[in-house]
C-alpha cells in the first residue's frame, strides 16, 4: 500500500555511498543521527479510480529530504536520491539551498510524484 521509497533509495549504489541506510520515514530522523542522511513523508496520496475496476494504481506526493553538513554535500546527495526515484515517477518540485536555521544543516527537499501500481 505504500511506495516502496526506503527499497530504491537503498538499492541506488550512489544514494548507499553517501548515506548508508539513514533513511527515515515520517519526515523525522532519530536524535543524535550520523550525517548525512534522508527523510521522506507522504504529503498526498489519491487513487487512480475508475468506473469499472478498483484503481490500478496510487499517485503518492512524497518529499524526500536530503540533509548533510556541507552545501556541496547536499547537492550531491540530491542529485543521486533524483536519480534513484525518477525511474518511479516524476520529480515536481525542487527547493534548493536552504539552511536548517537551528542545526544549520543544508536541506533540499525533492517533491515527487511516485505511481505505485497496487
Amino acid at each position: 500500500m505504500f511506495p516502496p521509497i526506503y527499497a530504491a533509495l537503498s538499492a541506488a549504489p550512489a544514494v548507499a555511498a553517501i548515506v548508508a541506510d539513514r533513511i527515515y520515514r515520517h519526515g523525522d530522523a532519530p536524535q543524535n543521527t550520523t550525517l548525512p542522511y534522508i527523510t521522506w513523508q507522504s504529503v498526498a496520496s489519491v487513487p487512480e479510480n475508475n468506473l469499472s475496476d478498483i484503481p490500478p494504481f496510487d499517485r503518492w506526493v512524497l518529499q524526500i529530504n536530503c540533509w548533510h553538513p556541507a552545501d556541496v554535500g547536499v547537492v550531491t546527495l540530491a542529485e543521486a536520491v533524483r536519480a534513484a526515484v525518477e525511474p518511479h515517477g516524476h520529480v515536481t518540485g525542487i527547493p534548493v539551498n536552504q539552511r536548517e536555521p537551528q542545526t544549520k544543516l543544508y536541506w533540499v527537499a525533492l517533491q515527487m510524484d511516485w505511481l505505485f501500481n497496487r
